[in-house]
């Protein structure tokens, strides 16, 4: 980043001069009301904060300027501005402290650009909301129902299923609230790809199904909710399995009539995106949206962020609501966010955290849940933490086992301890116990169908989908088996003492037991291989609702044999609720390891 005000700082030697001219992050309006954004940003862009609000901005560099050639001894020193510890206050402290402000007046380009690189960008007004709103717009008109893959087998993305009419309302919006009260959060103004099964009122939201083309609900679900009180712009439902279940993101919903669609992994685009969160994955790898959120019941998130080198976030049930999720197995089932870097994870999981009376497993994170996930990213981190692995979780697969290896190595380079452990008792019956896709979906989705389904739907049931014969058809011995399912079978399965509830139940038991008798940090393993999953390590979160984060360990290569370009990931698991240890580690390992690529085919628009 190369603010404005560092570049004049090493220019200006008269204090009052220097105040003067300096740029801020956020406009004088702001200044005047007393506002100030609160943590939100790793400790390197707030760590030189001198007034206490947790930021960087005007008020500091006015403190330093007034301070200039004090030293120790002096009147009006002060020590917290001395930011090279050479024991005077100079010019190079002011632009040190500058380069901490969130404000970047240089070129702008939205390909790869994170959340802070677009917040810096508006807060210099090199760029806006409407602007990077309508860009993510042209991108998915250009992008995501062509061709752009020279290779011969090459699919289109089909990762957005609509887009929101009311976007650049939106984003307009966003800049308004910037315009007369600064960056009032670190998501204002960034468009968002939501999986469609996520409610909001200015879309509908079919669940991949052309059967719930129809459902316009009139409210947000929770964590959309969320999201709004943050300032971010609803962009576009991504695509989904239908009703999330399967790993290739097929769908109808906007289909013709009778015809799916499958998305396709903008790195080889003949090979799928994952799923379930397919669409989400896609659209984020080739840049078709700021953020991505989807869902994850078995590995929908950590399946489809693998196969597009993104941090994916499986959070701990409990720690984000799920009301107004079309569900899948609501024993299992969590949302969470899928993003080009650790950085944007954190701050997008900030925004939709909450108890909420509608999802009463929320109740569980009181007093659990840190002011910010960004406290915890810290490119030390890795020093001195330690780090477990199950050897039986590993394959050898060439890549898989090659970038394993590597990043053991950054690892420990970077002061982590990883450590082989000895499979305990009961892991076995951890990875195999099965998803409560297939005994709980009748009986969590008649319950979203009576509090949230739109009047206007006419498939109001599983058996009422079926019926309608609008839906992939290629699935209609799974949907009737699932409709099939008694209730009596359903409470044996997930009631109270039901035997997965029990199951659950035992497996945190089991893992936490290991975390601690270890003193282990996180779990660690491959979130599978080149354009697949391996064996049952997608199981291990949802079979014990413990926090999983995953992150790009790099790419295939000819030299593996396997398919050149494919990425492969590495996921930790941690601690109920200890969502920030794991992204800490995660970050780290980014700063010291980056992984991820930019999807050739999809660069910028000419």
């Amino acid at each position: 980043m190369t603010p404005t005000a560092l570049r004049r700082a090493a220019a200006l030697t008269a204090g009052a001069a220097l105040a003067a001219t300096l740029a801020v992050a956020a406009p004088a309006a702001a200044q005047e009301e007393g506002g100030s954004f609160p943590v939100f940003l790793a400790p390197h862009y707030t760590e030189l904060d001198l007034t206490g609000d947790d930021a960087v901005d005007e008020a500091d560099l006015e403190l330093v300027a007034a301070a200039l050639g004090t030293a120790p001894d002096d009147d009006g020193w002060l020590p917290e501005a001395d930011a090279d510890g050479d024991g005077t206050i100079t010019v190079s402290d002011l632009a040190e402290i500058s380069s901490r402000m969130v404000y970047d007046d240089g070129p702008f380009e939205l390909v790869e650009a994170s959340v802070v690189d677009m917040q810096a960008a508006m807060n210099a007004g090199v760029t806006s909301s409407v602007e990077i709103t309508r860009a993510y717009l042209d991108r998915i008109a250009a992008y995501d129902r062509a061709v752009v893959d020279p290779a011969d087998d090459a699919r289109p993305l089909n990762a957005i299923i609509a887009t929101n009419d009311e976007a650049l309302s939106l984003a307009e919006e966003a800049d308004a609230v910037r315009a007369e009260r600064g960056m009032t959060s670190a998501l204002l103004g960034v468009p968002v790809a939501l999986k469609d099964n996520y409610d909001t009122y200015d879309m509908p939201t079919t669940a991949g199904c052309a059967c719930w083309s129809a459902n316009q609900t009139d409210t947000d679900a929770a964590m959309v909710s969320g999201l709004r009180e943050a300032g971010a712009v609803m962009l576009a439902k991504a695509s989904l399995d239908e009703f999330a279940y399967g790993f290739v993101s097929e769908f109808t919903a906007g289909a013709e009539p009778g015809e799916t669609l499958l998305v396709a992994s903008p790195y080889v685009t003949s090979q799928s995106a994952g799923g379930s969160s397919g669409g989400t994955g896609a659209a984020i790898a080739a840049n078709l949206a700021g953020i991505g959120f989807g869902t994850d019941t078995g590995g929908s998130i950590r399946i489809p962020s693998s196969y597009n080198q993104l941090v994916g976030v499986r959070p701990t049930v409990g720690l984000a609501s799920r009301d107004g999720i079309v569900p899948l197995a609501l024993s299992q089932d969590t949302g969470g966010p899928m993003t080009r870097t650790v950085m944007d994870a954190a701050l997008a999981l900030d925004a939709v955290t909450g108890v909420d009376e509608a999802d009463p497993v929320t109740a569980a994170q009181a007093g659990l849940v840190p002011e910010s996930y960004t406290a915890s990213l810290d490119a030390d981190a890795l020093d001195g933490a330690r780090i477990g692995y199950f050897s039986q979780m590993l394959s050898d697969d060439a890549t898989t086992l090659r970038l394993w290896e590597e990043t053991v190595a950054t690892l420990e380079s970077r002061g982590a301890e990883v450590i082989e452990l000895e499979a305990p008792d009961g892991l076995e019956a951890v990875l195999a116990e099965p998803s409560g896709s297939t005994p709980e979906f009748r009986h969590d989705l008649d319950e979203y169908a009576a509090t949230h389904l739109a009047p206007e739907v006419e498939a109001r049931s599983l058996a009422d989908v079926i019926a309608s014969e609008d839906y992939v058809t290629s699935r209609k011995e799974i949907y009737e088996g699932r409709a099939a399912i008694t209730d009596e079978a359903y409470e044996a399965w997930a009631g109270e003492n039901g035997s997965h509830t029990l199951q659950l139940a035992a497996g945190k038991e089991l893992l936490h037991g290991v975390l601690q008798a270890n003193e282990l940090d996180a779990i660690a393993y491959p979130s599978g291989v080149p354009y697949n999953s391996f064996a049952t390590n997608m199981r291990l979160s949802p079979n014990t609702g413990m926090p999983a984060v995953t992150v790009p360990m790099g790419v295939a290569t000819e030299e593996d044999g396997t398919i050149p370009g494919a990425g492969v990931n590495l996921e930790l698991l941690g601690r109920d609720f200890d969502e920030g240890t794991l992204l800490g580690l995660a970050y780290a390992l980014e700063q010291a390891q980056p992984a991820r690529t930019s999807p050739s085919a999809y660069g910028p628009l000419g």
